[in-house]
């Protein structure tokens, strides 16, 4: 299902242009508009989800084969010194486009892109971090 004014269902449904490499019955896999690096592609489920969070367990086994089979190939295609893959879910993380999509990104030493961390993070120690497991296998 189409939601109204969503780029992304409107490139799976054939009515936006798109420079398509992959496509099968639940996923879609084309180059994304802007190239930091040439190679960089978006592989995204056919039907509207929002984010990783909604998606069916078929679904999500469908994308993430074909960002496998994506990343084998910009491999091939754009060598680098490595592959960066991301999925951002929800406005706090930065999702510009609310349907689900997984970049599938060249990379090289010292790019400058997705710095992830200003500066390493601290170890907590073993004890926050097993109350933090115990709180998420709680939601499992």
């Amino acid at each position: 299902m189409m939601t109204k004014a969503c780029v992304f269902c409107s490139i799976s449904s054939g009515a936006a242009p798109a420079s398509v490499i992959a496509e099968d019955a639940l996923t879609l896999t084309f180059v994304d508009l802007r190239q930091w690096h040439p190679g960089h592609v978006l592989v995204i489920p056919r039907q509207h989800f929002n984010d990783i969070r909604d998606m069916d367990d078929a679904t999500l086994h469908a994308v993430i084969s074909a960002v496998s089979r994506a990343a084998r190939a910009v491999d091939k295609a754009f060598p680098s010194d490595g592959i960066s893959i991301w999925h951002s879910a929800g406005e706090g993380a930065n999702q510009e486009v609310s349907h689900a999509h997984f970049h599938v990104h060249p990379r090289f030493f010292n790019d400058g892109m997705l710095a992830v961390y200003r500066s390493l993070p601290e170890n907590s120690g073993r004890t926050p971090l097993d109350a933090v497991a115990a709180r998420l296998r709680a939601h499992l």
